[in-house]
This record gives C-alpha cells, sequence and structure tokens, in this order.
C-alpha cells in the first residue's frame, strides 16, 4: 500500500512539452491499444487520455480494442510494433505485472519488451451481487459458499478480477466455480440476470449498476472505502484483515522507442492528468486516483506490483495455465 500512496496518490505535475521541432514527431496517429474489450474500466481510462493527449502531439490517439486471453493479445500486439513511438498500450496490472505468475506462455516479456512511459490511474474493485441476491453482506454469501462448495459462481475478464476473487476464496477458505468472460459489460450483463453470483471487478466497471440499482456492492477492495459508495465496508472490515489489492493503468511503448519519443508521450500524459474534466469524470464519475510519473517511477512500480500480484496468486492457489 506504501506504493499506492506515494506514486498513485501523488500530485499531479503538469509538465510542459519538451521543446521539440514539428518534423521530429511523426506526421501519423498514434495507435493506442485497450487489450480489453470496449467499455471495459481500461478502455474508459484511455479514451479520456487519449482525447487530451491530441493537444500536446498534435495528433490523434487512436484507440483501438485488442481483447482476449486477459489482456495478452493486445500487449503482444504493442510488443511487436515498430518502436517509433506512433504505437502505445493502455495497460494494467494484468497485462504488466501479473501475467508471468497466471500463465505459463506469455508471449512477451513484461520488463524487456516494454518500456514505460507514466502512470495513468489506479482503481479499486467491488465485489458485487444481482440487486435480487439472497446474500445481503459478504458474509451471507462466503457462509452459502462454505456450505455448498462450488455451489455459488464468480465471473472475470480479467487477470485481476480472478485473482481478487481466488484470492477472497482462499482468504475465506471456500470454493467457488470460476466462469471466465472475454469482456467486463458481458460479465455485467450475465450477474444482472442472475446467470453468475458474484462478480469482483473495477469500480468502474460495477458503479453504474450499483447506482442504476441493478446490483448490490457488498465490499472494497482497498483498506479504505470508496468515496462514491461510503456505506459499503472494505472486505477487509469483514473477517479478512489481510485482503487488499487494486488495478491500475499505465501507458508503455515497445521497447527502444526513442527517449525523445517517451517524453513526449510523458509530456502529453501529464497535460492530460492535469484537465479537470478528466479528472472530475474518473475521480468522481469511477472513483478512480489520476495521476502521472515520470518513467522511471513508473518502472518502479510495475516491478513492485509485479512482486505483488506474484504473492497474491502464488497465495490464491491458482495455478499457471
Amino acid at each position: 500500500m506504501i506504493a499506492r500512496r506515494s506514486l498513485l496518490a501523488a500530485p499531479i505535475l503538469a509538465g510542459a512539452a519538451p521543446a521539440l521541432a514539428q518534423a521530429e514527431w511523426p506526421q501519423a496517429p498514434v495507435r493506442g491499444i485497450v487489450p480489453f474489450a470496449a467499455g471495459s474500466a481500461t478502455d474508459t481510462v484511455a479514451r479520456l487520455f487519449a482525447e487530451r493527449m491530441r493537444e500536446v502531439l498534435g495528433q490523434p490517439v487512436v484507440v483501438e480494442n485488442r481483447a482476449g486471453a486477459s489482456g495478452l493479445i493486445g500487449a503482444e500486439a504493442v510488443a511487436r510494433a515498430p518502436a517509433d513511438g506512433l504505437t502505445v498500450l493502455f495497460g494494467t496490472n494484468s497485462t504488466n505485472a501479473a501475467a508471468n505468475a497466471l500463465f505459463r506462455r506469455v508471449p512477451f516479456d513484461m520488463e524487456r519488451d516494454f518500456a514505460p512511459v507514466s502512470l495513468l490511474a489506479s482503481v479499486p474493485l467491488l465485489a458485487a451481487v444481482p440487486v435480487n441476491s439472497p446474500y445481503r453482506t459478504l458474509t451471507d454469501l462466503l457462509t452459502a459458499a462454505r456450505a455448498r462448495p462450488e455451489g455459488l459462481s464468480f465471473a472475470s475478464a480479467s487477470s485481476s478480477q480472478r485473482v481478487a476473487s481466488e484470492m477472497l476464496a482462499a482468504m475465506a477458505g471456500v470454493r467457488m466455480l470460476h466462469v471466465p468472460y472475454r469482456s467486463s459489460p458481458n460479465a455485467v450483463q450475465d450477474l444482472i440476470s442472475g446467470r453468475v453470483d458474484l462478480f469482483v471487478a473495477d469500480q468502474a466497471v460495477i458503479l453504474p449498476g450499483v447506482q442504476g440499482g441493478q446490483l448490490r456492492a457488498l465490499g472494497v477492495t482497498t483498506r479504505t472505502r470508496s468515496a462514491q459508495l461510503p456505506d459499503v465496508p472494505a472486505i477487509a472490515e469483514q473477517g479478512l484483515p489481510d485482503y487488499e489489492l487494486f488495478a491500475w493503468f499505465v501507458l508503455v511503448v515497445p521497447a527502444n522507442t526513442p527517449a525523445r519519443a517517451i517524453e513526449r508521450l510523458n509530456a502529453a500524459v501529464r497535460h492530460a492528468a492535469a484537465d479537470a474534466t478528466l479528472r472530475e469524470r474518473l475521480g468522481s464519475g469511477f472513483g478512480m486516483a489520476v495521476t502521472a510519473s515520470s518513467p522511471a517511477e513508473a518502472q518502479a512500480f510495475m516491478r513492485a506490483e509485479t512482486v505483488k500480484w506474484t504473492n497474491a496468486i502464488r497465495a490464491a492457489g491458482i495455478e499457471p495455465e
């Protein structure tokens, strides 16, 4: 949690763009690869940042969704792209911290194949059930799961969602049935309809359903409660004091991208992160902490998070697929 407080809760630094001649920046749109489906939390972050980054880059950042394999398909596309500053990955803890511990074959090296540009934002996850679920509290759900091993199901559409759910089950001493989904919006629809019992997902994904009266939030994955849902207790408050996870977003480029291109992209991120409208939409709208960092800070953060997520995956007893 120290890393999150020191980096992801740090003040925004609205650095000016490097004084690069226009000719030094290629006159072509930047491809912003989102490794998850449209409507996901990553997609929301990417589109808001892309809109403001254009003002510094002088070229549009065209968001392209390349979903599949828990983000690996989109991340691999960026790892193999030309290192010219014109292809970027809106990465997450799934693609840039947890992948090696979750999969036997990862088609890229998380550290060797990417160069960090900046951190973008972080967000808690929410454990949610359908609004008409018989489980009014997390204790109710875990008690039922304990009485019926694998009788209750949970959805996941990303590594962070699966790890958060498996870690919850492991700490509570229960077994639930894992139902994988290609996208978070699809998982939410099945949760609302009662096809699955539980979905632990980014607050940006769950919050609209809670506010719309379709879902009931049972717990927050961070130690502190969400400002948007102050009446929903942290999971750590509900008999699992060591439980804590949060999702985050980062901008990276292919390794060997010129330093000058990374500097300009970093300046564009800082400009976007300082925008009041972006901060309001991601902060008040989705409960995200918006930030910008240096490439070195992003690198150090991802290394520390890789250790944390690897330990969480092993503690949850998840075998690499």
